[in-house]
This record gives C-alpha cells, sequence and structure tokens, in this order.
C-alpha cells in the first residue's frame, strides 16, 4: 500500500515467489485489481470547491422546497460554435457501377473555416430564443445584454419576474453589466458552481443548415430532461465536497 503503482513481477522479485502466486494473492486474496487514474480537465482549488458546493447547496434548496416550481421557473443558456460540414454521407455517395469499374473516392468529413455561434435560451418545455452571432463580431456584455431583452420582448409570456437563470461562468456572464441587466428585468440568477457540466442539450448534433429545424423539432420531454439532471449533479458535488466530476 506504500506503493500501488509497483508491479506484481516486481513483488515476485522481491518475496522470491513465483508471479502467478503474487497473482492469486492480489486478485483472490486481497480482492484487488489495477485502476488507471481517471483525467479531469481541472485541478480545483480549496476555494473553487467550497464556492461549489456553497452554489450546489443553493440549488439543492430549491429543489427540496419544490422540485417542480424550480423545473418550471428555471431557464438557461448554451453558447455553441457551429460548424459547416460536407454534407454527403458515405451512403449518399454510393452509385450504381459494374464489379469491375473503379470506386469513386468520397473524402473524410471535416471542420471547414466557416462557423457562427449560436446562442440558444431554453426552459423546460422549449426553446425561449436562439441567436446567431454576427460575422466579425464577439460576445461582450452589452451584445450579450441585448439578447437577453430581446429574450423577454420576444417570450413575455413566459418570461416573468418569477423567472430563475443559469448561465456559466463565463467572463461575460459574471460582469457587474450584465449582473445589473438581469437584475433590471426580474430575473433571478442563480450561482453557477465552478466548472459545472454543462445542463443543455444543444451541445451535439447541430449543424448550421439544419440547427433552427433540428431545435424546433424536440418534444417538450427533451428539454426536460436536460434540467432534471441539475439536481443529480448539484448533489453529487455536494457528496463529493466540490471535487470535479463529469
Amino acid at each position: 500500500m506504500v506503493d500501488c503503482r509497483i508491479s506484481a513481477k516486481s513483488i515476485a522479485e522481491q518475496l522470491g515467489i513465483s508471479r502467478e502466486w503474487v497473482g492469486s494473492i492480489i486478485h483472490e486474496d486481497l480482492d484487488m485489481r489495477q485502476f488507471s487514474a481517471k483525467w479531469v480537465p481541472k485541478c480545483l482549488n480549496t476555494d473553487q470547491k467550497r464556492l461549489r458546493c456553497q452554489s450546489s447547496e443553493q440549488i439543492l434548496q430549491f429543489f427540496r422546497r419544490d422540485p417542480n416550481d424550480i423545473l418550471s421557473r428555471l431557464m438557461t443558456i448554451d453558447e455553441t460554435w457551429l460548424y459547416r460540414y460536407d454534407p454527403e454521407t458515405k451512403q449518399q455517395s454510393m452509385e450504381w457501377r459494374h464489379s469491375g469499374s473503379p470506386r469513386s473516392k468520397q473524402f473524410r468529413v471535416q471542420k471547414s473555416a466557416g462557423k457562427v455561434l449560436a446562442s440558444i435560451f431554453w426552459d423546460q418545455d422549449d426553446i425561449l430564443h436562439h441567436d446567431y452571432l454576427p460575422k466579425g463580431q464577439t460576445i461582450n456584455t452589452e451584445y450579450y445584454s441585448s439578447l437577453l431583452v430581446q429574450l423577454k420582448e420576444n417570450r413575455r409570456e413566459e418570461v416573468t419576474k418569477s423567472v430563475l437563470f443559469l448561465h456559466d461562468n463565463a467572463p461575460v456572464h459574471r460582469a457587474l453589466t450584465t449582473q445589473k441587466k438581469l437584475a433590471y428585468l426580474g430575473f433571478h440568477s442563480l450561482d453557477n458552481p465552478p466548472y459545472f457540466p454543462d445542463l443543455a442539450r444543444s451541445d451535439y448534433h447541430l449543424f448550421i443548415v439544419a440547427a433552427e429545424t433540428w431545435l424546433d423539432g424536440q418534444p417538450s420531454e427533451y428539454f426536460l430532461s436536460g434540467l432534471q439532471k441539475l439536481e443529480q449533479r448539484a448533489k453529487k458535488c455536494t457528496e463529493l465536497r466540490g471535487v470535479y466530476v463529469e
């Protein structure tokens, strides 16, 4: 146990016994196995772990009071880069040819230089608002604040003063200007635990040509299942005392 990385061969040499005997003792008598370390993207410090626990506990308090209430009021945003891909698949490229004819070549599909940043706001039922960042612009506090205003104006019936707004800890989201705009619009901003996994279900399978069609075609259960993960992740975060997990 002093050196958990020692090999079975080294143990056998030090003890002067066979490698098979060492393996039998380790696996059968001690019931031990070798496991590789799990790689995680962030090495969190003490303050980050503490903040993760505090923010997760705040979220769990809403779920303890009324899970249906927080899910009905919760709104989140995902900012996703959409790339332009070659739309032709291998199946679509199939052609009728004689058995002796040479096959045509289909090059691998790769990301092109063309991409656009999509900002997608959603709740448990549907997409509330989406925006595509104009070419040459960057997301700053002024632009992001304008999206929040559009969100409330476009879907005034869904966006009320009881909204619980959850977004990640990007600088533009944490900026004082953004926080003031959220308060002005009547949104209650939930603290997002540092390096918390995204809730958004739009991270995958989005392509620039079909993005809007794909989003509009998802049933309400699809969005609800994403928000329901918030309680589970907050619990795991507090149980592990803020240690990073996927």
